[in-house]
């Protein structure tokens, strides 16, 4: 079972030339310096935003500006925010005055229930729920004044489906879709969009870790990992580059999109079509 990239599309490669229309608005990528956010920060800043780009990766962030320098509209289109979103008061602000929010942070340790420690536990659900709930919180009262936002939750197929191994991933993301819908109910009336992408497992660090994780919690090697337990229920035996959850992301804040609220965009090779 392969696990090969898009065919025709190389890994990290520039994003394509803007078409969502962007330009003038304020977005705010948590997560932004590898993988997912990475990958939506570049697109959003080809499309005409302004990005702030907010990780605890300090040199992840310094990489990314550079990058968004050689192939980003307008120059300076990308700022580094090095911010530990368990500052939550931080995290708050951050989001102050932006037009379009990707809640994309997250970390995940997979063990029993039984052996999983209760401080991290906590840890992620204070990334991947409680810091997207404070960033929501600050930027709503920008965007309703405006009346105009985009809000984006990268989420999971584990935000519809459960896993064994990955409690605290699985309680958070499904709690960042009943977030994202009531986000979505109350923005609606001011023209403020919320909506999910829920990707299957995607070409990044976090897999990568987890794949070695899971290895030693199946005892396999992790070449079986991928093909026997995270591609397991995917239709399509390949994993989702980060680039076509960036484009979906920017489908989802541009001009066409304005009557997508409350939904959950699966990404996730026929998975939940079991």
């Amino acid at each position: 079972m392969s696990a090969s990239p898009v065919p025709g599309h190389t890994p990290g490669s520039a994003p394509r030339p803007a078409d969502a229309g962007l330009s003038g608005r304020t977005a705010v990528v948590t997560g932004a310096a590898g993988g997912i956010g990475r990958a939506c920060t570049l697109r959003l800043a080809a499309a005409g935003a302004r990005v702030r780009a907010v990780d605890l990766d300090a040199e992840g962030l310094a990489d990314l500006v550079a990058s968004a320098e050689r192939t980003a509209r307008p120059p300076g289109a990308v700022e580094a925010y090095a911010l530990d979103l368990m500052d939550l008061d931080a995290a708050e602000r951050a989001a102050e005055g932006a037009d379009i929010l990707v809640n994309n942070a997250g970390i995940q340790l997979v063990r029993p229930i039984e052996d999983f420690p209760p401080e991290v536990f906590s840890r992620v659900l204070t990334v991947m729920l409680e810091a997207p709930f404070r960033l929501v919180r600050g930027a709503l009262p920008g965007m309703y004044e405006r009346g105009w936002g985009r809000i984006v939750n990268i989420s999971s197929v584990h935000g519809l489906r459960a896993s064994a191994y990955k409690s605290a991933y699985v309680a958070a993301k499904h709690g960042l879709e009943g977030l994202s819908k009531v986000a979505a109910l109350e923005g609606a009336p001011h023209g403020v969009t919320s909506n999910c992408v829920n990707p299957g497992y995607v070409r990044t660090p976090l897999v990568e870790r987890q794949t070695a994780d899971q290895a030693a919690a199946h005892g396999i090697s992790p070449e079986r990992v991928v093909s026997e337990v995270l591609l397991a229920d995917s239709a399509v035996k390949r994993l989702v580059e980060p680039e076509e959850v960036a484009e979906a992301v920017a489908y989802l804040c541009g001009p066409h999109s304005s009557f997508i609220t409350g939904a959950s965009l699966t990404m996730d090779g026929g998975w939940t079509a079991h």
